[in-house]
């Protein structure tokens, strides 16, 4: 029994195609075959070889191409040299251009772009956890955005809601007693941001948070005069930096995000 060849001919890496032609084939009860793939192909010059090998063997071409010049090229020669040819995006793009009324980009590579930006938020998570609660400060020189803040202003939360925004995060704590790092006073003071908030609502959430570690609602860090103490800290501390400062005592996490965003958009042009 002769080999069967596919060749996957794609306009970006090609693994749509191959994933489609290895299920395809698994279908059959045989291994007597052999996927060629062909990435980054889209101009005639390199198609037209390909097409040429394919018709001297037993062969199946399966491509993921989008550019309409190279599509017709490919069904036009493929109809001359009689080969069998599976269209991927042909049908599915065609259908949801019926739906939706108007005809699809047709470039080249986009569900990498869309991969790509994946992989840049899962990026900014990892670093957000590496350098969250002030573990390394080294973090603060490295990050897009430093946000400092006494403990319970959602230092945290939000460092993680930025990174799904695809901003690496650290954030450091402002304690009295521990020195801010030297690396925040080094750092640009527009990617430095402030969390300040009211003192009752500080005293509850701080309240709360010892409720569920199990310990005494009395203790020093729920203390009026000790969140006070850390706010006015805080306080001096952000006047000395120059930095942006946001009150998160009445807003949620995602609105304080989105506050942040905006001003990153407004100062640097970034992305959200």
């Amino acid at each position: 029994m002769d080999t069967l060849y596919v060749y996957v001919i794609s306009d970006s890496i090609g693994e749509t195609g191959e994933l489609i032609a290895k299920a395809s084939v698994k279908q059959f009860d045989t291994d007597d075959f052999e996927i060629k793939r062909y990435p980054y192909h889209n101009s005639i010059d390199q198609i037209e070889p390909i097409l040429d090998e394919a018709a001297k063997v037993k062969s199946l071409i399966v491509y993921t191409n989008v550019v309409e010049e190279t599509r017709a090229f490919i069904e036009q020669r493929a109809k001359a040299l009689n080969l069998h040819v599976v269209d991927v995006m042909g049908a599915p793009m065609k259908a949801i251009e019926a739906i939706l009324g108007y005809a699809p980009l047709r470039e080249p590579g986009l569900i990498r772009r869309l991969d790509e930006n994946y992989f840049k938020k899962v990026e900014a998570v990892e670093f957000a956890v590496k350098y969250d609660d002030g573990k390394d400060p080294r973090g603060a020189k490295k990050a897009d955005i430093c946000l400092v803040g006494i403990s319970r202003t959602s230092k945290t939360p939000l460092s993680m809601y930025l990174a799904n925004k695809n901003f690496k995060v650290a954030n450091i704590p402002l304690v009295p007693e521990v020195p801010v790092p030297k690396e925040v006073y080094d750092k640009d003071v527009r990617r430095v941001i402030g969390l300040t908030c009211d003192p009752a609502k500080l005293i509850s959430i701080r309240t709360e948070r010892l409720k569920s570690l199990g310990l005494s609602s009395g203790a020093k860090y729920a203390n009026l005069e000790r969140v006070q103490e850390e706010l006015d800290y805080s306080k001096k501390v952000m006047t000395e930096l120059g930095c942006k400062v946001f009150d998160v005592t009445n807003s949620a996490v995602e609105e304080t995000a989105e506050l942040i965003v905006e001003y990153m958009r407004d100062t640097f042009e970034e992305r959200d």
